[in-house]
């Protein structure tokens, strides 16, 4: 599967900035970056990209690359903004083309369920625009993440967390809408010491299958396995540096669930 990410707009792009002077652009390619990442651990996907840091990639470029290309669906990612100062707009909203094609609208519906899960920002639906790069492509989709006019936020949209957040939500929206793989994770070495994350332990499997479904709404991976103790325990990593289980581990804990690193 081709997929294509637009960081919308440039360093450059007149406005598209903050009161206090963030760039937009520096959240979109931030965004597209991380989701970039997480789609890599997909089976059978190619991610391009759309825009470039070097400059304001003209919008008839980026979809005459898409198209040219080929892909199957192409997600641009975009921070809102009502009028050019400080003001309450808020929330996360996702846009098709006025038609409302019917894979890009079940599209949008996934990927705005999890941006407002994960995120818990205001949900301002999935909304219709004839905004060019959804014209000009078959299955494409606009998300808009938050507002850089609002001050709440512009914070949230500064924050590397938030920016890691909104691109797994986009990533599980789209694993969702194609019911993508992940790819087999590679056996370790003989030897080789690896630091899981927890996230429960039940006698009952039933309350671990539930554990495990609450998760994936919010966009984490996990499966149970019947420990030598009897437990159904869920896990939802595993890594071979201690820091990126704990980094996890925060996550889910922000997320309201009990998690720990324990190493293997």
């Amino acid at each position: 599967m081709k997929i294509m990410l637009d960081a919308g707009h440039g360093y450059s792009t007149a406005g598209k900035r903050s009161p206090s002077g963030m760039r937009e652009y520096e959240f979109n390619r931030a965004v597209a970056a991380y989701a970039r990442e997480e789609l890599e651990n997909y089976q059978n996907v190619t991610v391009y990209f759309a825009h470039s840091d070097s400059r304001d990639v003209p919008l008839q470029e980026r979809t005459d690359k898409a198209n040219r290309l080929k892909v199957d669906a192409y997600i641009s990612i975009h921070a809102n903004a009502y009028q050019n100062s400080w003001n309450s707009a808020n929330g996360i909203e996702t846009y098709v083309y006025v038609t409302k094609p019917k894979e890009a609208y079940e599209l949008a519906l996934k990927v705005q369920k999890y941006l407002v899960n994960l995120t818990g920002r205001r949900n301002r639906g999935v909304k219709t625009a004839n905004f060019h790069v959804l014209r000009e492509n078959e299955t494409a989709i606009l998300c808009e993440s938050g507002f850089y006019t609002n001050r709440e936020e512009e914070a949230l949209l500064r924050s590397d967390s938030y920016r890691r957040t909104v691109a797994r939500a986009i990533v599980a929206g789209i694993a969702d809408q194609y019911n993508l793989k992940k790819k087999p994770a590679p056996e370790p070495a003989a030897g080789t010491t690896l630091y899981k994350v927890q996230a429960g332990a039940f006698k009952n499997e039933e309350n671990a299958d539930d554990l495990v479904k609450r998760l994936k709404t919010k966009g984490y991976d996990s499966f149970v396995f019947k420990d030598t103790d009897g437990l159904f325990k869920v896990q939802a990593g595993a890594f071979k540096e201690k820091e990126n289980a704990d980094a996890l581990v925060k996550e889910l804990l922000a997320d309201g669930f009990d998690a720990f690193t324990y190493k293997d």
